[in-house]
């Protein structure tokens, strides 16, 4: 039973971590794990929370001189340093969180354009975002993108109860 007691203590802090981070000190003296909680400011500050849509692979980055043009897909103007996205799907204004899985370096964009062209590849990014990720000098990285929503289009579970009684 004291084998299983530090799985099960990791086990419960990655149920945790899929609304937080989560830093696991497994070397406490006293052998067992401690769990840190770190609540995601950036996300709240924003009003958007996880989704629990995630998907990865190449990502690679793209300027107003590598796009063939200013504009992008859905009418505005391309910036080198804009938090702006291409994907091939997404809704335009859909907001995603992007991890560089090399270095663990995350940057929040909104998609506005449709790309990549590139086989293989399952999103462009600013090169303003790429620098930020530490992508920027080899030209593409691999990545986890996470879709996120506005915190207000979740269901209010105390807001949608019916008070007893069927009033």
């Amino acid at each position: 039973m004291t084998r299983r007691l530090p799985l099960l203590a990791v086990s419960g802090a990655l149920v945790l971590s899929s609304c937080e981070t989560l830093d696991l000190n497994l070397s406490a003296p006293t052998g067992t794990p401690s769990v840190t909680v770190k609540p995601l400011g950036q996300l709240a500050s924003l009003g958007l929370v996880r989704s629990g849509e995630t998907f990865s692979g190449t990502t690679s980055w793209y300027s107003v001189r590598t796009n063939g043009g200013t504009r992008t897909a859905s009418g505005e103007k391309l910036s080198d340093h804009g938090d702006t996205a291409a994907h091939r799907h997404l809704p335009f204004g859909t907001m995603i969180e992007v991890t560089n899985l090399a270095n663990d370096r995350s940057v929040i964009l909104r998609v506005n354009d449709r790309g990549p062209f590139t086989k293989g590849r399952v999103l462009d990014v600013s090169i303003g975002a790429a620098k930020r990720l530490g992508f920027d000098k080899r030209g593409v990285t691999n990545c986890r993108i996470e879709i996120l929503q506005p915190a207000a289009s979740l269901p209010n579970p105390i807001a949608e109860s019916k008070p007893e009684g069927g009033e």
